[in-house]
């Protein structure tokens, strides 16, 4: 029997809820392997290219500067609609992974596409859908359940099997998200068009709902309130996410872990964010939003700032921690950005707060270039990094946020 979920009054079958749960899944998984495969390339980057650490991170923060444009890509969706917008988000990832492979002869080429597969990830438009066609009862749990399919540990598993096993240049462990988008492209031309776009088409066409581009002209003061509160613990978030990705030069630079073992630190770490995340949804649906991402921020806070100063043999135990309540304080992103704002402009919103947090791509590099030059041995460096994490909560307190716990997103809109 094929069961329907009701969503707004409107039956949509459970097995398609199921399908869009896997397909934008899979595109989350694209999103995260490529915005987090650099905590293993770095090493080879640096190698391959004769730079430091640091020189690395001044030139990144130099070329993420384009990302700021990442409204045009998440505005997409009020555009041309949530299905074509996708499709566009999933040959952006693909072709630019491939650019890496087989064209990124110099330094300066590499980053010109390394800018472009950054530009493509974080912008969390597969969550969408998901967001749309889910019950409010049930919708933080089925977002967190795509992102964790998103977290599946590709980052560990591939890059060993790539330049180990198979003898392939370490380009590879881009590239072969191309690959990856091959299936990923025959899933898309099943998925079918959100109801509540479908509903919102009709209204432009009537004219009780305006056509509009990139939110201009329709975003009113209430979106900006949210927008600037939701960048600013998106931009906390990434900024700190920017040092743990030095995780990798920490362990097999300065702890002279070899590329398999680090491989072992950093699987057991993706499974702790899988779990995160999982752990991050079921606090938002029993204890509500904002409490939920509290604990996440003061777990963070407190396991990353021990990560410098714990005795070697706890090191490897240290990191799964961090990579769980990364996960856990970035559950409350991908569910409360989406349903906090109306459909009519949820992906142009949702594109503002992403170009808005994306200052973070120009501090975070900064911020490592300075702390790696003034730590060296990284200790007071994941200090730094911990005590970042606090600035959310300090948000949370001077915004007072509207709590939108089992909630449809209508009333949320009314209400907010």
């Amino acid at each position: 029997m094929n069961k329907k979920e009701m969503v707004n009054g409107t039956a949509i079958s459970r097995w398609y809820l199921i399908y869009l749960v896997v397909l934008m899944g899979l595109i989350a998984l694209m999103d995260q392997y490529l915005s987090t495969v650099k905590t293993t390339a770095i090493p080879y980057i640096l190698k391959e290219y004769s730079i430091t650490a640091s020189q690395f991170s001044w030139w990144e923060a130099l070329y993420m500067i384009p990302t700021f444009f990442i409204f045009l890509l998440n505005g997409l969706n009020d555009i041309i609609g949530r299905k074509l917008a996708i499709l566009v988000l999933i040959l952006l990832m693909g072709f630019s992974s491939l650019g890496i492979t087989l064209f990124a002869s110099s330094f300066h080429l590499f980053m010109l596409f390394y800018a472009v597969v950054v530009f493509t990830t974080v912008s969390n438009m597969w969550s969408i859908p998901v967001t749309e066609e889910s019950p409010p009862e049930k919708r933080a749990r089925l977002v967190t359940i795509t992102y964790i399919l998103g977290l599946i540990p590709l980052q560990a598993i591939l890059p060993p099997i790539l330049i180990n096993t198979l003898g392939l240049n370490w380009k590879w462990i881009y590239g072969v998200m191309f690959v990856f988008m091959l299936p990923v492209l025959v899933l898309w031309f099943f998925m079918r068009e959100t109801k509540r776009y479908q509903l919102l088409k009709e209204e432009r066409k009537k004219g009780v709902k305006k056509h509009h581009f990139f939110g201009l002209g329709v975003i009113n003061r209430r979106d900006v309130r949210y927008i600037v509160m939701a960048a600013a613990i998106w931009a906390s978030w990434l900024v700190t996410g920017f040092l743990f990705m030095m995780a990798g030069h920490y362990f097999m630079d300065l702890h002279h872990y070899s590329l398999s073992r680090w491989s072992l630190v950093l699987l057991a770490t993706l499974i702790a964010t899988m779990i995160g995340g999982l752990a991050g949804g079921w606090a938002m649906d029993k204890i509500g939003r904002g409490k939920a991402l509290s604990v996440g921020c003061v777990g963070l806070a407190i396991s990353l700032s021990l990560m410098g100063f714990l005795p070697e043999n706890l090191l490897p135990f240290d990191a799964p921690v961090a990579g769980f309540f990364i996960s856990f304080v970035y559950s409350w992103i991908i569910v409360y950005v989406p349903e906090i704002f109306p459909t009519e402009r949820r992906g142009s919103c949702m594109g503002w707060t992403t170009t808005t947090a994306r200052v973070s791509y120009i501090i975070g590099p900064v911020t490592a270039a300075v702390l790696l030059q003034s730590f060296p041995k990284m200790d007071w460096f994941w200090v730094a990094a911990g005590l970042i994490m606090l600035i959310p909560i300090a948000v949370v307190a001077l915004f007072k946020p509207y709590e939108t716990r089992v909630k449809e997103l209508e009333e949320i809109e009314e209400k907010r």
